[in-house]
């Protein structure tokens, strides 16, 4: 399905100053990719599967306003029309996002821990348009980034053939583009390539359109209450962008619900207990793995040191596939727990640190032999 409806992009295609470009495959050795999917399209897609079931209702326009987890009941305010609602239910699922009703409720529940934070940076979202003739006007299969230290703007393709482009900057910046010919200055500057391919004033139409949006991170546990109510998805786990892993957190955690209904045989107090217990430590793996990647992509993407290590894992990868593996390719490529990804990326650090210095030592004692 995902070959029908996702866009493979190979790597990463950074955008310099001058306007070249240069590659950072994902996979250099195995030649895999990710897919680059719409979410307004996926969620389409999502609502015209669920159809198919008999046994699954849908109920729009419903905003939770009460819950009683312990009990399994539920109050719902029809926004439509301002009738409430009131549900009773074996099991409630909470999958409703990083500001969830579902966890608000939970969060009066006793050695229930909570925290959030939000970065200094937001984020703007523009458009880059098919061209004339319908295409696309960059090469399609990349992350095209523009790296520029302390922000960055990225481009994502759409079926479309059009271009989401998302600038990532702290919001002290976006305050002083508050003129569009300080918008188009800043432009040229930093993003000349990209004002063609957008047009100045669609640039200017879609910046002042609206404001920029905050970025936020969650962390709680546990994840459920008795056998009555569970979080799933940014309701647990809400994370930043930055490594593309918060939509396929939630599916895993949806797999792993699975797998936990089949071997407690559908008893509800194990399920919930042994997901609470165990997913944790991996969801927080992953949001701090995303705070890493913006730093990566932003700024480190850029440096020689960066270049060098991508290019050392690649070859290690290549001659030692089942003993190192990069951790990009890890966390995006392969059923690694994040945690362990961590673990992982820890271990190869140390062995290349010992490495460095045992080569040091070898140099220092070869010139030693020679004086």
């Amino acid at each position: 399905m995902i070959n029908n409806h996702g866009i493979p992009m190979t790597g990463r295609r950074i955008h310099r100053l001058d306007g070249s470009t240069y590659v950072i495959p994902y996979d250099a050795r195995t030649k895999q990719c990710i897919f680059s999917v719409g979410r307004n399209y996926l969620n389409s897609l999502l609502l015209q599967e669920s159809e198919k079931y008999e046994n699954v209702e849908r109920f729009f326009n419903h905003k939770l306003i009460e819950a009683n987890l312990k009990k399994g009941k539920l109050k719902f305010l029809k926004t439509d029309t301002g009738e409430t609602v009131e549900v009773s239910t074996d099991l409630v699922i909470g999958a409703d996002g990083a500001f969830s009703g579902v966890r608000k409720a939970m969060m009066k529940q006793p050695l229930f821990d909570y925290s959030q934070k939000y970065i200094e940076h937001g984020y703007l979202e523009l458009c880059i348009p098919a061209d004339e003739n319908g295409e696309f006007q960059m090469p399609a299969n990349f992350l095209h980034i523009w790296p520029r230290g302390e922000f960055m703007m990225i481009a994502l393709p759409n079926q479309d053939c059009s271009w989401t482009v998302t600038l990532f900057m702290p919001f002290t910046n976006f305050k002083k583009l508050d003129t569009k010919e300080m918008l188009i200055e800043f432009f040229e500057k930093y993003f000349p390539d990209s004002i063609p391919l957008i047009g100045k004033q669609k640039l200017i139409e879609d910046f002042f359109a609206t404001s920029p949006s905050a970025l936020v991170a969650v962390k709680c546990r546990p994840y459920h209450v008795d056998d009555k109510a569970l979080l799933i998805g940014d309701a647990a786990h809400a994370v930043v962008p930055f490594y593309g892993q918060g939509m396929n957190a939630g599916f895993e955690d949806c797999s792993i619900l699975d797998q936990l209904f089949q071997k407690h045989h559908d008893n509800l107090a194990d399920i919930l207990e042994e997901f609470s217990r165990t997913r944790w430590e991996n969801t927080f793996a992953i949001s701090d793995l995303a705070m890493y990647n913006y730093v990566e992509m932003r700024d480190l993407v850029n440096r020689p040191s960066y270049r060098i290590r991508k290019a050392m894992d690649d070859f290690i990868f290549w001659l030692l596939p089942d003993i190192w593996v990069p951790l990009y390719n890890s966390v995006t490529f392969m059923y690694i727990p994040y945690s362990q990804c961590i673990k992982n990326r820890q271990w190869q650090n140390r062995m290349l640190l010992y490495t460095v210095v045992a080569v040091g030592f070898l140099v220092f004692g070869s010139l030693l032999a020679v004086r």
